[in-house]
């Protein structure tokens, strides 16, 4: 019989939180948002949007960096 997803430990994913920037985070991941859709990405790292500026959100598209 194979191994099922729950028969394996769950490993903690890491988040990186930065100061004036996104959440960058191991993937794969899913991201449920506000209204209970389910976005996911299989990169092995994903920056989430945290100031809501991005045309990709919740995936950060730098949109948060001061333009000169």
């Amino acid at each position: 019989m194979p191994n099922s997803p729950s028969d394996r430990p769950i490993e903690p994913r890491r988040v990186t939180v930065q100061r004036k920037g996104p959440l960058l985070m191991e993937g794969p991941v899913e991201v449920e948002l506000e209204d209970g859709s389910v976005v996911t990405s299989d990169r092995f790292r994903v920056a989430l949007c945290t100031c809501r500026r991005s045309r990709r959100y919740p995936w950060c598209d730098t949109s948060h960096r001061d333009r000169a």
